[in-house]
């Protein structure tokens, strides 16, 4: 039997998906067509990225599973016609980007690149960084992107930290859990890596009173969810000096509105929400995966719990 794909996603994501994943699937021995208008009750497995066309997922009644690709789904798992199980994206060029992102900026920081590469203008100051060993990072959430980060930070030499909801162990990595947790994470660290998925129980997460358990001049660099930040307490512990500087991807309203403070602040980067990009090749590798898995009766890759939101 021929399955019906229907690739749900703006636009400009169907050239990259529309010849690789067909190839991933026939390549696992699956019959399928990859459609973008296929009616709702022809449609096996929807692969999603939110959109405009597709906000109600009642018609589809057959559909198996929706295989998103994104590795956020906070804006699809609150959707209450959403009865199919939902699977996030978690895929080899999505782990590897973002642990280049994370680890490219920690070491920035670390280093103290900016002094020089903004010029020293005539002065030989000597600052000399303290060995990886020496500085202290944490990874804000232990989900699958945020482990392979805290444990390429590991393998780099850096006392690395690690925190998330529930208890989680990793090599290498010292890890904590919990409100107490967090608090003493917060205290020790100077380099602050967030990594947690948007959900109500994480929202504003660095909120005054957490800003202001970190170290005087610590860093904080948000690959994450714009709304794990409290804009307005961060701004205010900018400052104030507390913190010392801030490399933020993801931001609350995306494109960062062009009168954001966050633009011309002397201690905040702003990057364009490009520290990880799902890639057509590898992502394509899992959503043909979980097809075949779904079709074999085995367990879903990465599926969500919607009462968790992630």
């Amino acid at each position: 039997m021929t399955l019906t794909l229907l690739f749900s996603a703006p636009e400009k994501l169907w050239e990259g998906y529309r010849n690789v994943l067909p190839a991933a699937l026939k390549a696992r021995g699956i019959d399928a067509h990859l459609s973008r208008d296929a009616a709702p009750e022809d449609v096996d497995y929807i692969v999603y990225a939110p959109n405009e066309t597709l906000t109600d997922f009642t018609p589809f009644v057959r559909t198996k599973a929706v295989l998103s690709l994104w590795a956020g789904v906070e804006r699809i798992v609150s959707n209450p016609t959403l009865t199919q199980p939902l699977c996030r994206m978690v895929d080899d060029g999505l782990a590897l980007g973002m642990r280049d992102y994370v680890t490219g900026h920690v070491l920035r920081h670390h280093l103290g690149m900016d002094a020089h590469i903004h010029g020293l203008n005539g002065v030989w100051d000597q600052v000399v960084p303290p060995l990886a060993r020496d500085r202290t990072v944490a990874v804000l959430g232990l989900g699958a992107l945020g482990q392979f980060c805290a444990k390429a930070l590991s393998d780099l030499g850096f006392n690395t930290l690690g925190w998330s909801r529930s208890a989680k162990e990793i090599e290498g990595v010292t890890c904590a859990h919990g409100p107490e947790g967090l608090r003493d994470v917060l205290a020790r660290a100077q380099i602050v890596v967030t990594l947690l998925p948007n959900t109500p129980a994480t929202e504003n997460i660095l909120s005054r009173q957490a800003l202001a358990l970190m170290p005087k001049g610590a860093v904080i660099i948000n690959p994450g969810r714009g709304a794990l930040i409290d804009d307005d307490a961060f701004l205010a512990a900018l400052a104030s000096g507390h913190i010392g500087h801030a490399t933020l991807d993801v931001f609350r309203t995306e494109p960062l509105p062009e009168a954001h403070p966050y633009w011309d602040h002397p201690r905040v980067t702003v990057t364009p929400h490009i520290a990880a990009e799902t890639r057509p090749a590898t992502a394509s590798q899992v959503i043909a995966e979980n097809v075949r898995r779904s079709e074999a009766g085995e367990p879903l890759l990465f599926s969500v719990n919607k009462i968790a939101g992630y």
